[in-house]
């Protein structure tokens, strides 16, 4: 039964991998310092709207047998719309993830960091964060010397500790069962809090991994008939990431300052309510956030790219390893050096803003093309949730470009 289980863990671990890094670690603190329980609700919402996604997503790679950009590049038959796609796509996953990698291995540098101090070298003048070099070093391996089984293996393991090392915080802090039920069922908007809705939505509804999804899923099962294998590892590995997010707010609720601004910090400030055992779970499980989402950005970025230029999509091919050693070698650059990649940054969020409610509408439309998944097409169910995540991301996409602004 448990080997059954485990042979038909797909792909879903890895997507969940993607979107549990640093950068929603830190905004899930922030919410739960700042708001406590009561935006449970906002990400509830992302986790049914991602669920919604990365099942269509799926479903494409798996009755497609191709990536969702190689799938994008041939149903557009124009070449003016295919190439603004193209364009669009590279700028904000492949350049976007570069300047986020930078972000993700810092995250995993903060982990090490809380426990073992300051790891700056002084070399010809520059300050360099070795933390930085070790967590490149080992997605580097992972990546280059792995194959899918390997790195499905890997982050299937590193996600479990993630997990348990953010549930074990949330339930040291004895949180009460029932403002959390309140916080999870009734909104709570207002000004003060918009952005920081929009931020946790964000942050797990992303663009890249509805690509990453459908070419994992390609590569995992071959046969149709094993679609039931690849909707009960994407629904069951969303809801498990969505948990780890409630977690960390959860467990942020219990700090009384607002001198909190990262999961360092957060690690730190539950130290004397907890003892240091906290401060040891939450950075590990930091470090872990960090190491899963250095793997996944790249691998990414060089599915899309790979799909949108014509290139294999074989992680042994040249050309697949050039885009994320590409991506991987400026995120360690960057994080090394405390490069703070602001204007990149800025450019990938308008991009990406701009890029969900496109690829969400994309998705949509190819969902309901019998030429492309025949019987497999959308129901008029998935069609009406589908419409109102479309409504729900372009709202959002919207607000994330004026934001920036």
């Amino acid at each position: 039964m448990i080997k059954s289980l485990f042979k038909n863990i797909g792909p879903g671990p890895l997507v969940a991998a993607a979107f549990i890094g640093p950068g929603t670690v830190t905004v899930c603190t922030l919410a739960g310092v700042q708001n406590g329980f009561t935006l449970l609700w906002a990400m509830l919402l992302s986790i049914l709207a991602t669920v919604v996604l990365q099942e269509m997503s799926a479903r494409v790679g798996l009755v497609t047998q191709n990536g969702l950009s190689v799938v994008v590049r041939e149903q557009i038959t124009s070449p003016f719309w295919r190439g603004l796609m193209v364009v669009l796509l590279i700028s904000a996953i492949v350049i976007g993830n570069a300047a986020y990698e930078a972000g993700n291995i810092s995250g995993g540098v903060l982990g090490l960091e809380t426990i073992f101090g300051d790891p700056m070298l002084n070399l010809a003048g520059f300050q360099i964060n070795y933390f930085s070099l070790l967590i490149g070093l080992i997605a580097f391996l992972l990546l280059f010397l792995g194959t899918y089984k390997v790195l499905e293996r890997t982050l299937v393991v590193l996600v479990i500790l993630m997990s348990l090392a953010f549930l074990i915080t949330a339930v040291m802090t004895k949180p009460d069962l029932i403002q959390i039920f309140k916080g999870l069922f009734i909104p709570n908007i207002s000004e003060e809090n918009s952005l920081m809705v929009i931020a946790l939505v964000g942050t797990t509804v992303v663009p890249y991994n509805l690509f990453l999804h459908a070419s994992l899923v390609s590569e995992k099962w071959k046969s149709v008939s094993d679609l039931k294998y690849a909707r009960r590892d994407t629904i069951i590995a969303v809801i498990v990431g969505g948990m780890v997010s409630i977690c960390i707010i959860v467990s942020a609720k219990a700090i009384q300052s607002t001198a909190v601004s990262s999961a360092a910090d957060l690690a730190r400030s539950l130290e004397p309510l907890f003892g240091s055992f906290a401060k040891y779970v939450l950075s590990l499980g930091l470090f872990a956030a960090g190491i899963t989402s250095a793997v996944t950005a790249p691998l990414a970025a060089a599915y899309v790219a790979t799909g949108c230029l014509g290139w294999s999509s074989d992680m042994k091919s040249t050309g697949f390893k050039a885009i994320w050693m590409f991506v991987l070698g400026l995120g360690v650059l960057f994080s090394s050096l405390g490069f703070k990649s602001i204007e990149i940054i800025t450019f990938a969020q308008i991009a990406n803003g701009l890029l969900l409610p496109v690829i969400a509408g994309f998705l949509l439309w190819i969902m309901n093309r019998e030429s492309v998944l025949g019987k497999f097409r959308n129901t008029r169910t998935q069609n009406v949730l589908g419409f109102i995540v479309l409504v729900f991301v372009l709202f959002l996409g919207l607000k994330s470009v004026y934001k920036v602004f």
